[in-house]
C-alpha cells in the first residue's frame, strides 16, 4: 500500500510539472482551446460543403449502376452531375 501512495505521488509530480497552474498557462490554454475550435468548425464546414456537392452525384451514380451495373456509366453520370453542379455554383 506504501509503494502505491508513492507512485501516486510522484504521478502527481509529473502531472503537475507538465500541467501549468498559473494564470498565464490557464489563459494559454483557453486561447489554444478557442484556436481549436475554430479550426474544428472550419473543417466540418468544409466536409459539409464537400458532401453536399457530391452527395447528389453519388446519387445518380448509384441508380446508373443499379439500372445498368455498369461501372463506367456510373462513373460518367457520376462526372456529369459533379460538372452540372460546378456550373449551377458559378
Amino acid at each position: 500500500m506504501q509503494n502505491m501512495a508513492t507512485l501516486l505521488n510522484g504521478t502527481h509530480m509529473i502531472l503537475s510539472f507538465l500541467l501549468p497552474t498559473n494564470q498565464l498557462g490557464f489563459v494559454l490554454d483557453v486561447f489554444l482551446l478557442l484556436i481549436l475550435l475554430i479550426i474544428g468548425i472550419v473543417v466540418i464546414i468544409i466536409i459539409a460543403k464537400v458532401l453536399l456537392f457530391v452527395l447528389p452525384a453519388a446519387i445518380v451514380a448509384a441508380v446508373v449502376w443499379f439500372l445498368t451495373r455498369s461501372l463506367f456509366w456510373a462513373g460518367v453520370a457520376f462526372l456529369a452531375i459533379a460538372f452540372l453542379s460546378v456550373l449551377r455554383r458559378k
